[in-house]
């Protein structure tokens, strides 16, 4: 039983909670004279589950970076877990991040056995050689691989492992730190319908958990959004079109103007669809 805590520790630990996760406040980036984003506010609260959505080339992966302090904005302000970008240590920041992209996926060494690829995000590393590893450590990496589903991959080398596999071992890596952020650069990318639907069904257990922090997918499809997700920001040519919760962004003609389209949505059993509207304007 946790003892009594005195009146300015309650405070704090009531502010902290209250606090946002993830604050942007125009944030922009410029890559060789090109306006990757323009000027994007965005917040995360604890508790919250977030769809990034966009055509490609609008910006989402380069917001996502930025959210995971592994790229800084040419201009704005970026607020992590409480702490300022550029007046903080970034690398204690990240270990407290959970972060997955398909880019991450192609730095493994083909032969390195799933487990260690979990273990290894302890240290943000890519080989477990480099640092000490405890039987808690590998236990804790199996557990986190069974609840993605790939408990009895633990053992195969990470190369042999199907797409599908391979993004819910990432997945597991992720929770490996005990992240306050999961961010998640579109880890249904290339997967075929099975392997889609279970790493889908993965995240929307995840999703349904109150004990795991704020969850950010980057998607092209709304098809690829899990059931339980709540907000959802929409970027087009690097610009905020629509943030908010999932059904106020989830409207069909701001969808069609950002992809230039006469979109149809539909909602069923938790899950989104899409389809290009036959009807006249």
């Amino acid at each position: 039983m946790m003892g009594n805590m005195g009146t300015s520790e309650t405070t704090a630990f009531s502010l902290e909670a209250m606090d946002p996760v993830l604050q942007l406040e125009g944030v922009s980036r410029i890559i060789d004279g090109t306006t990757v984003l323009d000027d994007v506010d965005w917040t995360i609260r604890r508790g919250e589950r977030w769809i990034v959505l966009g055509p490609n080339g609008s910006g989402k992966s380069t917001l996502l970076q930025i959210a995971a302090l592994r790229l800084h904005p040419s201009a704005g302000r970026v607020r992590v877990l409480g702490q300022e970008l550029g007046r903080a240590d970034v690398r204690t920041l990240r270990t407290r991040i959970g972060y997955a992209s398909a880019a991450l996926a192609a730095a493994f060494r083909s032969d390195l056995p799933a487990v260690d690829v979990v273990m290894t995000a302890l240290n943000g590393a890519l080989e477990p050689w480099w640092h000490e590893y405890d039987i808690s450590d590998r236990d804790r990496a199996r557990a986190l691989l069974d609840r993605t589903g790939c408990g009895d991959r633990s053992d195969h080398r990470f190369g042999s492992l199907s797409s599908g596999e391979r993004q819910r071992v990432l997945l597991a890596r992720t929770l490996m730190v005990n992240p306050d952020l999961l961010l998640l650069d579109e880890p249904t990318a290339a997967l075929d319908l099975g392997g889609r639907e279970e790493l889908i069904a993965t995240l929307a257990d995840l999703a349904a958990d109150a004990s795991v922090p704020p969850i950010v997918q980057v998607t092209h499809h709304v098809e690829e959004i899990p059931s339980g997700f709540t907000h959802a920001l929409l970027l087009d040519g690097g610009r905020c079109m629509a943030v908010g919760s999932l059904t106020e962004v989830l409207d069909e003609s701001v969808l069609s103007a950002a992809y230039g389209l006469r979109l149809e949505l539909t909602q069923k059993a938790g899950r989104w669809s899409v389809q290009v509207s036959e009807r006249t304007p």
